[in-house]
């Protein structure tokens, strides 16, 4: 294969821009893809959410280096960003970049990845022949290797309770908001004297109720219903202030308030079946029990999208949709986000050499990513890219302690405190394949509501929902 070709990264989020900002370190060409129009288009999407974890654990270490020799001030590394923030004072200078900026093309949509010249049947001369890939405008471009951090956040899961969408959930979609609306910001309007279904377990439904109670209490004739499919809505209100993750215990912690004051009233053992219009309401069944509601939010996670890459070989593990390899480390019925082995390239490798999903895409449908560990993900692959196999199997995470903290901690502060040494203090957890358990960067908070001083991803159910992601 051509050397000179360049690698082509999918996605300029937070992990795609950290493995271009490797790509340079390393002295290897790439070109940067994004569907948007310009860097972090889903972060933004979300930045009225603040983040759990503090500045310190969300610059990547080849990202910071590049900003700092540019001048670049990072921010308080004790303070939690909102999504905005994020965008808009790293990864947009990132991209700006002029190590960057010239390979990063904008309104670049890829619609396939493929071998140049072979289907996926073919074997003769495969690991030499480049990559193709397709653009939406109809453009190809060879590359030499494909690192896909194109993310999840335009590929929700339904709210049909079997996988596949409820009866009449296409028709119903004007009733249908996706995860984490700015309820009191600019979504505000949707909600206010309504009556809002949310529908999902994890993060990104706590923080939707939470803003939603919040609204309540200020807008007469609003009103919230939580549906879940399990018997208890117990999973979400987690362990309180005994919590391994302490902003993962305020916010269960203030949920289950809302609910034992009446303020959110919880439907148990509710999976949606049909979904029905009716004037300007719906109604939502499970088959049984029909509710009538003004709005529906969708906070049942996400998923991956392996339609571009269906003539690759790719070796998927057939629950996760994440590589075989990776899927007993991520899987959600094992695992927590904090709880996750550092892992590298030998984890994310398939059977089509040069081929790598990084980031939350990388976790399929494991709601256990955090932020971190695609930086970490990010700079193992771009290494092995390199020729550098001893670096990129040296797998490490730097990820604040799991140590148990109190969730009641004060609240009206962007400010995560560090005495004490309980979550303020880094461990580096180190693969010779040990297990590191920590929390890191990218967990979502319930701001704009209450500012919680703690760590933490919400990957919106990170399902990137049901967990922890970014």
């Amino acid at each position: 294969m051509d050397t000179n070709l360049p690698v082509v990264v999918i996605g300029a989020g937070p992990v795609g821009l950290a493995a271009a900002a490797h790509l340079h370190e390393r002295g290897l060409p790439f070109t940067l893809l994004e569907a948007g129009d310009g860097p972090a288009a889903a972060v933004r999407r979300w930045g009225h959410v603040r983040l759990f974890s503090p500045w310190r654990y969300n610059v990547d270490a080849a990202a910071r280096r590049l900003l700092t020799e540019a001048g670049w001030v990072e921010p308080d590394p004790d303070l939690l960003p909102t999504g905005a923030l994020l965008a808009a004072d790293y990864l947009r200078p990132l991209a700006d970049l002029p190590a960057l900026k010239p390979h990063v093309r904008y309104g670049a949509r890829v619609t396939a990845v493929t071998r140049h010249g072979l289907d996926r049947l073919r074997t003769a001369g495969r690991a030499d022949a480049p990559f193709l890939v397709r653009l939406a405008n109809g453009e190809d471009l060879l590359a030499r290797a494909v690192i896909d951090a194109s993310g999840t956040w335009v590929t929700p899961n339904v709210l049909g309770t079997s996988g596949i969408p409820a009866h009449g959930e296409a028709a119903a979609g004007r009733f249908i908001e996706p995860a984490l609306p700015d309820v009191l910001g600019a979504d505000r309007d949707r909600f206010a004297g309504r009556r809002t279904l949310v529908v999902g377990a994890g993060h990104s439904a706590a923080n939707t109720l939470l803003a939603l109670a919040d609204l309540a209490a200020r807008a007469p004739g609003t009103s919230v219903v939580w549906a879940i499919r399990s018997a208890s809505p117990a999973r979400t209100y987690g362990g309180g202030a005994g919590d391994a993750l302490p902003a993962r215990g305020a916010i269960g912690t203030r949920v289950r308030e809302h609910v034992e004051s009446g303020a959110i009233e919880v439907v148990t053992g509710f999976g949606v079946q049909t979904v029905t219009p009716s004037g300007d309401a719906v109604a939502v069944s499970d088959g049984t029990r029909t509710m009538i509601v003004d709005r529906i939010v969708a906070a049942t996670g996400f998923r991956p999208d392996h339609s571009l890459t269906a003539e690759l070989r790719l070796d998927l593990d057939p629950v996760l949709g994440s590589t075989r390899a990776l899927a007993p480390l991520i899987d959600p019925n094992e695992h927590s986000c904090g709880t996750v082995p550092p892992h590298g390239v030998d984890e994310l490798a398939h059977p089509e050499p040069g081929f790598y999903a990084i980031g939350v895409k990388s976790y399929g449908r494991a709601p256990t990513f955090l932020m971190a560990t695609g930086y970490e993900q990010a700079r193992s692959v771009v290494a092995a890219l390199a020729g550098d196999w001893t670096a990129a199997r040296d797998v490490q995470l730097d990820l604040p302690e799991t140590g148990v903290c109190s969730s009641a901690q004060p609240t009206g502060t962007d400010r995560i405190e560090t005495s004490g040494g309980c979550c303020g203090t880094p461990t580096t957890a180190s693969t010779g394949r040990g297990l590191a358990t920590g929390i890191s960067g990218g967990l979502l908070s319930s701001a704009p509501l209450t500012l919680l001083p703690l760590v933490g991803q919400s990957t919106a159910d990170s399902g990137q929902g049901g967990g922890c992601a970014c």
